[in-house]
């Protein structure tokens, strides 16, 4: 099997940042918690106050009056993870044939 060649012409596609309710909204619609879509996009979890598992980075991200963002690629990842990018989906490879 051969290398592919690179392409001349990069692969373009935006990835524009999320506001914290486009970020809400996808992981609602993904049927995730907080901590599930933080641990989903590798982000720490912590114990909160009530025992359960959280992870504050993700809540900040989702703040309105937060000044922190996911950055557009990270989103499209989750946004693929998740099955709701709009353009593109996950496929799983095909085996190569055993020669």
């Amino acid at each position: 099997m051969s290398a592919p060649t690179p392409s001349s012409t990069p692969f373009q596609l935006a990835m524009p940042s999320p506001s914290g309710e486009q970020l809400k909204a996808a992981r609602q619609a993904a049927g995730l918690n907080q901590a599930q879509a933080a641990e989903l996009m590798g982000y720490s979890l912590q114990t909160g106050s009530r025992g359960g598992l959280q992870s504050r980075t993700w809540q900040a991200l989702e703040s309105p009056t937060d000044d922190r963002n996911m950055q557009g690629p990270v989103f499209a990842m989750f946004l693929l993870l998740t099955g709701q990018h709009p353009d593109f989906e996950l496929a799983r490879k095909a085996p190569e044939d055993a020669a």
